[in-house]
C-alpha cells in the first residue's frame, strides 16, 4: 500500500495579507485621532483595511476547498464550495510535473505546481503552495513506482 500525499495551497500569502490588514487599520487609525480627529470623512479611509481583510478571508476559505491528494495508484483534485469541481487521474500516467516561482514566491519559499498526463490537453495547476520542488519530485517518484494496474507482465516472446 502506497502512502497517501495531500498538498494544499500556502497560507503564508495569506498571513501576509492579515498583517498588511492589521498594518494599515493600525496607521489609519492613529491619522484619524492625531491628526483629523474631528473629521468623521477619515474614517472612510478603514474601509482599505477592511477590503484587504475581506480579500484575505476569501483566499483562506478557497485554500481549504481546494486540496490535491494522492491515494494508492490515484491522483485527486477538488476545489470549490457551491460548485465543486473534482478531477481523478492515474498516478502512472503523469508526465510532466513543472514548479514556477515568482522572485516573491522564492524568497517565502512557495510556488505554483502544474501535472500534465499522457492523453490529456489541460494541465492541472495547483497555486502557491510550500516546498513545490520538494513535492513535485514526491509526485514524480511515486508516478515512476506506481504500476498501472492494466500493465501486464512480460514473459518474452510467445511461441505458436
Amino acid at each position: 500500500m502506497m502512502p497517501s500525499m495531500q498538498l494544499r495551497p500556502s497560507v503564508k500569502l495569506i498571513g501576509l495579507a492579515y498583517l498588511a490588514a492589521l498594518f494599515l487599520a493600525i496607521v489609519i487609525a492613529a491619522i484619524c485621532l492625531t491628526i483629523a480627529s474631528g473629521n468623521v470623512l477619515w474614517w472612510s479611509f478603514m474601509l482599505i483595511p477592511a477590503s484587504v481583510a475581506v480579500m484575505a478571508v476569501a483566499r483562506h476559505i478557497r485554500r481549504r476547498l481546494t486540496c490535491l491528494t494522492i491515494e494508492g495508484c490515484r491522483l485527486r483534485f477538488e476545489s470549490g464550495l457551491l460548485a465543486k469541481s473534482t478531477r481523478t487521474m492515474d498516478l502512472a500516467k503523469v508526465q510532466d510535473v513543472r514548479v514556477e516561482q515568482t522572485f516573491g514566491q522564492r524568497l517565502l519559499g512557495v510556488g505554483d505546481l502544474s501535472l500534465e498526463t499522457a492523453g490529456e490537453t489541460s494541465r492541472l495547476v495547483m497555486l502557491a503552495i510550500d516546498q513545490p520542488q520538494q513535492a513535485a519530485e514526491r509526485i514524480l517518484d511515486l508516478a515512476r513506482h506506481t504500476e498501472h494496474p492494466d500493465a501486464s507482465k512480460t514473459s518474452g516472446p510467445s511461441k505458436l
